[in-house]
């Protein structure tokens, strides 16, 4: 490479072969779950005005005040690229009159843009897939959420990985229990990380989920959300988690498992590689698989009105390095022509192969006595080689692939 050969941007990455398979296989498995869950395709701006994220997200947070991607546009208005789906989704669901349709049931994926030190299985252009239901206010939402969460996952062939699961509370609960622990971190705040101390009057849910280990001496015995809960609260849990046993969906309870903005509301769930599994030993640090949570006050914050909603979000990155090693990307046949006045038959051929459905490659060019050879190197299914007017079938795999090869093959007169 030329010393004046541009190189990729810090934090991007060029995604090819093996890990490319991956990265589809987890977007085409999302598509087929997506449609048996019946959740709708949507499509919303890479960029969006900065106000509907600073206003959705909270001026703050480190997304808004580190991490984001701004920029003026020759009119002046700030604009930003997309750190996350769910402030522009509500910004689409609140603009474009989507609520004729609630409870709406939404799916998108593509990519994310965060300023933010890359690392394994993180970079500054990401991508995740998306699920929201906007307009539902029932514990079901959160279930059905879930149950679609729990099966991606499998269909993935993802392993080792489990839910981990709380509940926030409704308004009453959760500002009840904001007072507990503010009361409770104030007698030890000399003692808590810097992040926590300025954390403690602003948003103080944050300091449990702390890495520091500084704070993690005091959050163990901080006050729990059982203690504040409304009748209507634990009723609300208890109805998502009978229904996930309904469904099948194992979960444990993660007491300290929060989201720290004012607009989330009951659940907030994580999945999380089990200790020791293959899946944390690939994600390291990176330990979330998928997370989400209810934030039924999002839609005041940009104006709208009181809209229940709910929805999760997965980086396909990560879901990627997860998914394992995929088959060898063969086709199902390989045309070689040896002679070349068979090239015009052989076209015809590959032509009516990929017209029915079968993947295929055809080689016509080259040394003549080297072409079978490179058919076979391919590694196709089967060989459909075609020299002096004549053809011949090598099949190179038995069973069920050989049989439906053979069939197809022989309907279209090939065989």
């Amino acid at each position: 490479m030329s010393k004046n050969t541009p190189k990729a941007i810090r934090g991007t990455q060029d995604i090819f072969g093996a890990d490319a398979e991956a990265f589809a296989f987890v977007v085409e498995t999302f598509e087929r779950v997506r449609k048996l869950y019946r959740f709708r395709r949507a499509e919303m701006p890479v960029f969006e005005k900065t106000e509907v994220f600073s206003r959705a997200i909270g001026e703050t947070t480190d997304v808004v005040s580190k991490e984001m991607y701004s920029f003026n546009d020759r009119g002046d208005t700030s604009l930003t690229l997309r750190p996350e789906f769910t402030a522009g989704i509500a910004r689409a669901y609140l603009t474009n009159g989507w609520q004729q349709h609630a409870p709406l049931k939404l799916a998108t994926h593509g990519p994310l843009f965060r300023y933010e030190r890359p690392q394994k299985g993180r970079y500054r252009q990401f991508h995740q897939i998306d699920a929201e239901i906007l307009g539902a206010g029932e514990p079901q939402a959160d279930v059905e959420l879930l149950a679609m969460a729990d099966q991606l996952l499998k269909e993935l062939g993802i392993e080792g990985v489990t839910l981990h699961l709380n509940t926030l509370g409704d308004a009453q609960s959760r500002d009840a229990w904001r007072a507990g622990l503010i009361e409770y971190f104030e007698a030890v705040s000399g003692e808590l990380s810097e992040d926590s101390q300025e954390r403690l009057h602003k948003n103080p849910l944050r300091i449990l989920d702390s890495k520091d280990s500084r704070d993690k001496a005091f959050v163990a015995d901080a006050p729990k959300i059982d203690q504040f809960l409304s009748d209507e609260a634990l009723a609300f849990f208890e109805s998502v988690t009978s229904g996930l046993d309904a469904a099948g969906v194992k979960w444990k309870r993660a007491e300290s498992l929060v989201r720290g903005l004012d607009y989330y509301r009951h659940t907030a769930f994580e999945f999380i590689p089990d200790e020791g599994s293959a899946a944390a030993d690939a994600l390291g640090a990176q330990s979330t698989v998928l997370g989400g949570g209810r934030y039924d006050g999002l839609m005041e914050s940009l104006g709208g009105p009181a809209t229940p909603a709910v929805g999760w979000a997965a980086g396909i990155e990560r879901l990627a390095m997860l998914v394992g090693e995929l088959d060898a990307d063969k086709p199902d046949i390989v045309v070689v022509v040896e002679d070349d006045e068979m090239t015009g038959a052989g076209q015809a051929a590959v032509s009516a192969i990929r017209k029915a459905g079968l993947s295929a490659d055809f080689i016509a060019s080259g040394g003549k006595k080297k072409r079978f050879d490179k058919a076979v190197k391919v590694g196709s299914h089967v060989i459909l080689a075609m020299s002096d007017g004549e053809r011949r079938l090598r099949y190179q795999t038995e069973g069920a692939s050989r049989d439906r090869l053979v069939a197809a093959l022989k309907e279209l007169g090939l065989d």
